[in-house]
């Protein structure tokens, strides 16, 4: 005997209770009626729903089954166009320059290294027009580059790879506006416990969220956190400095260390240089600073 059918007035309490009844069905699985869900991509939306042996209108289930194929053909459009961009650049700029990607593929090197935000808006190659073989780059949630103390990080690995191996003369730090990572930092409790992979990276940066909140006590969030976006980029410059194999090289002045920050809502960028002669270091002092040199703004 087939099961029933219900009334249509049944359906969101039927489905409230397949959720607490199979809970892995929906909670759990949140791309259950994805074509990119793991293992299920070959099943409809009926195969799916069947799964959950509900009674489907006929309507619904063509309805899921139309958006379910757009997704599909969205994401082919998708790749169609990053084709697209793959070609233009090989017939416009690797077989027009063929000897210099040529070389390339024998050796690197870069005069950059660099260490930028992975905010999607931030592209150092595209803001400053790099090419390539022109900078070592990596990039994490903020900029940050992480106190020696704290262990190994992909970031300071890069820098290594970066100072050592590869022998850049100049590290970059770049921050931007905007940036989530600094207002996630600004935004949480000091003393938090908290699971998050963010909050637990850019907790790194917490000095300089001290100073931008004792130096901006009066101005407003949105304020003490572009403050914050510039002192996390000066304190990665300290943290720099606690690097032996970088300290040595500054030393001898084999390498210079910069700041930058890119504004993009009005499109501008400061440069500046930290004075490593003149900065005093005071080991384990969070608070103290560092001073910068040649400081420009291009605009």
């Amino acid at each position: 005997m087939g099961r029933p059918i219900r009334p249509r007035a049944c359906w969101g309490r039927l489905i409230s209770e397949m959720a607490a009844i199979r809970p892995t069905l929906i909670q759990k699985n949140p791309f259950l009626f994805s074509s990119f869900s793991v293992g299920r991509s070959s099943l409809s939306v009926k195969e799916e729903m069947d799964e959950t042996h509900l009674e489907v209108p006929s309507n619904l289930i063509h309805e899921l089954e139309v958006k379910k194929l757009a997704k599909v053909k969205d994401e082919h459009k998708l790749f169609d166009e990053m084709r697209r961009r793959f070609l233009s650049f090989k017939k416009h700029k690797y077989l027009e320059n063929l000897e210099h990607f040529q070389a390339l593929a024998e050796l690197q090197a870069p005069k950059f290294m660099v260490i930028s935000c992975v905010d999607s808006r931030v592209c150092p190659s595209n803001i400053l027009g790099f090419q390539p073989g022109e900078a070592f780059t990596v990039r994490n949630v903020a900029n940050i580059v992480p106190p020696w103390e704290n262990g190994p990080t992909e970031t300071n690995a890069a820098l290594e790879f970066a100072v050592n191996t590869l022998e850049v003369e100049n590290i970059l730090v770049i921050g931007h506006s905007s940036c989530a990572g600094i207002q996630s930092l600004m935004s949480m409790e000091d003393n938090a416990l908290d699971s998050s992979f963010v909050h637990k990276w850019v907790v790194n940066a917490k000095a300089a969220k001290l100073r931008a909140k004792a130096a901006g006590a009066h101005l407003s969030f949105d304020q003490q956190c572009k403050h914050c976006e510039k002192e996390s980029i000066n304190l990665s410059l300290k943290n720099l400095m606690m690097y032996p194999w970088i300290e040595e090289r500054l030393k001898q002045e084999m390498i210079s260390v910069h700041g930058g920050y890119y504004d993009f809502l009005t499109c501008t960028f400061e440069k500046w240089t930290l004075d490593y002669k003149n900065t005093s270091r005071v080991d384990n002092d969070d608070d103290h600073g560092c001073l910068i040199k040649d400081q420009s703004i291009w605009c």
